[in-house]
């Protein structure tokens, strides 16, 4: 396993007072402390070459873990290992060990060209030249970036800058890249590039963190999913078992030729009626067979369209936020 974690905790102290002026003079004498646990007793482990996606609501704890992850932070108790290291006190020889891609802050220096912060990487990272000139020919071809890189970095796209920062997070070689938001305001080409490198360098044996807000990102590229919420681990699990959460359901759109008045068949619901002939139905497969559904649907209505797809990952992860929050 390249990282093992095991009751990982991290708590914040803040304090808390009231509004106003009274409140404020209060609060000069005597302030109430409040204790925040920000990760509960989570553990997990990764094994090798492995792309994980770890997810959560705004506030659920997932960044924490990131920063411990990558030694910015140091814990409040449990035990933390990656690559044979422990992250906050062993952070200068740690560092070399990882990467990390964050949508919305740069790695690059704005005024100069990507090619410039590359070589200062070289430096920081004492990376030989001969390594350095053949890994760096290997990523820009994989990226197409080639004449790119020359270019100041702030005349850039945004897709051209998040290929930069993919070099710049993987001169060095790194066992572990850690991915917070990678595809954030990209095209949709762009995000297909992003996304085919990420699944080529994990091939190489590469292990990918991937924090995100873009279930399409999950679904192409996490094999494993991780799931926090108020600080705890509410699932962890390959996304086949995620899609099955909340049992084998298809979605059903349908367009009838003439408008019914009810759709009665055991183990379908009408999620929602868009328009007097158009109806989105919820099929539960554990009841009733996608054959026999279709069979009774016949029976009650004529329709001229009919299409069956898989459960949107939205409706199950946020099923599961949902189940978190009451635990």
């Amino acid at each position: 396993m390249i990282i093992k974690i095991n009751k990982l905790e991290k708590t914040f102290t803040t304090y808390k007072r009231g509004s106003g002026f009274k409140a404020a003079l209060k609060s000069l004498i005597r302030r109430e402390k409040v204790i925040i646990k920000a990760v509960d007793e989570i553990s997990f482990e990764i094994p090798h070459g492995e792309i994980c996606g770890l997810l959560g609501p705004n506030g659920a704890g997932k960044s924490t873990i990131i920063k411990m992850l990558c030694g910015a932070l140091f814990p409040t108790g449990g035990e933390i290992n990656v690559a044979g290291f422990n992250p906050a006190k062993e952070r200068t020889r740690y560092v070399k060990e990882i990467g990390a891609v964050f949508g919305q802050k740069s790695q690059l220096i704005w005024d100069i060209p990507p090619v410039d912060s590359f070589s200062m990487n070289k430096a920081i990272y004492g990376i030989e030249t001969a390594v350095f000139n053949e890994r760096l020919a290997e990523l820009t071809a994989l990226l197409d970036v080639a004449e790119v890189i020359n270019k100041p970095t702030r005349v850039l796209s945004l897709g051209e800058r998040m290929k930069c920062e993919f070099i710049m997070a993987m001169l060095h070689n790194p066992k572990i890249v850690f991915l917070d938001e990678p595809t954030i305001g990209l095209d949709v080409i762009a995000k297909a590039n992003i996304r085919d490198f990420i699944t080529k360098m994990n091939k190489k044996g590469t292990t990918f963190i991937l924090t995100t807000h873009d279930l399409e990102d999950v679904e192409l590229l996490a094999g494993r999913i991780i799931i926090i919420n108020h600080g705890k681990k509410v699932f962890d699990g390959s996304l086949e078992a995620l899609k099955s959460e909340l049992g084998r359901k298809k979605i059903v759109e349908l367009k009838l030729l003439m408008a019914a008045e009810k759709i009665d068949i055991k183990g379908v619901s009408v999620s929602e009626r868009t328009s007097r002939l158009e109806l989105i139905l919820e099929v539960d497969m554990d009841i009733i067979s996608i054959g026999e559904f279709v069979s009774e649907l016949s029976k009650q209505a004529e329709f001229t369209d009919i299409s069956i797809k898989e459960l949107p990952m939205d409706k199950i992860i946020t099923a599961i936020y949902k189940k978190g929050s009451k635990a």
